[in-house]
């Protein structure tokens, strides 16, 4: 299985949905067109996001669609997802490994050094970021931007996901810069359609 179908990888955040309920965000993924997606919940119970969870796995299911947990291994297993997606202070890689056999693991990485320890130890992808400025997710990191980006593209052979303040203006910039998918967040649903904000990222591919 290609760690990577597409150079949009989709993120829809539970808590961040635009006021619209989580299903209705996801199908209008689905039908912009997305073949990789990503749920993330940060707050709320174990129970509550693993309803969640298999409600999206059927859905990207249905539509083909790869689909990643993040931070839970657990509820990436109890969901069938295709794969977990850690960060640095998430249950390690090394422990994360044997549990999910086969599945895709992806890093959340922000420094050459981070990403080069990731590509050791076995992740089938790394995330890199911030890329730009981005008010999603507190990360404790400046941003990172395109020079940095190129530094760990030189670095590791691993498939790179870009994260971090990409929008319709810079995303260009983020591929040619070494990324081979850039995530979405905010920028995807911040719209009336977030279905045509898909398509608009895709034609760009």
């Amino acid at each position: 299985m290609t760690a990577l179908p597409s150079r949009l990888y989709a993120i829809v955040d539970a808590g961040q949905t635009g006021g619209r309920p989580l299903p209705e965000v996801i199908d209008a993924m689905l039908a912009g067109g997305v073949s990789v997606l990503q749920l993330r919940v940060k707050d709320g119970p174990a129970d509550a996001f693993l309803r969640m969870a298999l409600d999206a796995r059927e859905r990207t299911e249905r539509a083909g669609c790869l689909f990643i947990v993040n931070d839970r291994v657990d509820i990436a297993l109890a969901a069938r997802a295709d794969g977990v997606h850690l960060g640095q202070d998430d249950l390690p890689l090394e422990a994360a490994r044997p549990l999910m056999g086969e599945r895709l693991i992806g890093i959340s990485t922000h420094s050459v050094e981070q990403a080069e320890e990731a590509e050791r130890g076995g992740a089938d992808y790394i995330g890199f970021g911030p890329m730009f400025p981005t008010r999603t997710k507190e990360t404790g990191y400046a941003s990172r931007g395109p020079a940095m980006l190129r530094s760990v593209r030189s670095r590791v052979r691993l498939p790179i996901v870009a994260i971090g303040g990409i929008t319709a203006d810079n995303v260009a910039r983020t591929w040619e810069s070494g990324a081979d998918a850039a995530a979405m967040i905010s920028y995807l649903t911040r719209g009336e359609d977030v279905a045509a904000r898909v398509k608009e990222i895709l034609g760009r591919i």
